[in-house]
């Protein structure tokens, strides 16, 4: 099976969309009483947040070769 790349940013996106629908079914089935207007909040801080982690994700070092295993031009091996 062939490894795929993480999206973290993905990942608290669809959390924060189903704390949405946790939120919305609690209140649907009487557990809790949930404001009409708490979802806008909820998805706008869920997206920021999945933002947030998508440009921390994206900031890290990149190593001596590209994703192809090629060295980089300019760069010689340490064997």
């Amino acid at each position: 099976m062939l490894r795929h790349e993480s999206h973290p940013g993905k990942l608290v996106a669809g959390l924060c969309i189903l704390a949405v629908a946790v939120v919305y079914a609690g209140d649907a089935t009487g557990a809790w009483e949930a404001p009409w207007f708490v979802a806008l909040p909820m998805v706008m801080a869920g997206l920021l947040l999945a933002g947030v982690t998508a440009a921390i994700h994206g900031i890290r070092p990149r190593g001596a070769t590209r994703p192809g295993g090629r060295p980089r031009p300019g760069r010689e091996s340490r064997d």
